[in-house]
């Protein structure tokens, strides 16, 4: 890109009875990303369009959408690393119902949350009323914890995104989170049968589309989903 130059953007308008793309172009500067330009738009043509963001430093998971057709955080994804010669498609990520323009309705991934069985600690093994644990069983689960809840990995999982298994499988996200619980080194609780049954982990097929899109750069299916289909295996 240029230091600046017209780019035009074709966003997703509509709501949850149907809607169809609009076209929108803006002066845009070295620098910018996509959200920026989507500010913008609202700024000077588009007053009433919608579009979910917070922290614009992509630690939220806020405003995660589909840039020309791949699931990214809008804050994240800069305009230099775009082909900028033809249209810019902005619409929301398909996994979940669409609210209005690029905002969709989330909150069925926070119900699933809530159906894992939470952390459960065994007792204290030490005199002083600690815990023992080795460095490497820590460390293992430190990954995990760098999850923002962006669900790109949700968008892009082909069995809520194509064949709308919502109610047989919980997702990349919860299986990382699950996973976060089943290896942490005072975790207690047995996880696996709800893991087989009612979250479905058999579904996965392992096709890192998950791992690709995310933001932290978590091997969600190498050191997340694996690990945790072997322990249901055995």
């Amino acid at each position: 890109m240029s230091d600046s130059q017209n780019v035009t953007f074709r966003i997703w308008r509509g709501n949850a009875n149907g809607g169809s793309f609009r076209d929108y172009t803006t002066q845009c500067s070295e620098g910018m990303v996509v959200l920026d330009a989507v500010h913008d738009i609202q700024h000077a043509q588009a007053s009433d369009l919608a579009c979910r963001w917070n922290c614009k430093a992509g630690k939220c998971g806020s405003c995660s959408a589909e840039i020309n057709g791949m699931p990214k955080l809008m804050c994240m994804t800069r305009l230099s690393d775009l082909p900028t010669e033809k249209p810019v498609t902005i619409e929301p990520i398909k996994a979940f119902p669409v609210i209005k323009d690029l905002i969709t309705d989330v909150s069925w991934n926070f119900q699933v949350k809530k159906r894992i069985k939470k952390f459960k600690p065994r007792p204290p093994d030490a005199p002083d009323g600690t815990w023992r644990m080795q460095q490497q069983d820590i460390d293992r689960v430190q990954e995990f914890r760098k999850c923002i809840e962006c669900f790109l990995c949700q968008d892009v999982c082909h069995v809520l995104r194509d064949h709308h298994m919502h109610d047989r499988f919980i997702g990349p996200r919860f299986l990382i989170y699950a996973a976060a619980l089943e290896m942490h080194p005072l975790d207690t609780e047995d996880r696996t049968t709800e893991l087989r049954e009612a979250h479905g982990i058999g579904y996965c097929n392992i096709t890192k589309c998950c791992t690709k899109v995310c933001p932290e750069n978590i091997e969600i299916t190498d050191n997340g989903i694996i690990p945790l289909k072997e322990r249901v295996v055995d």
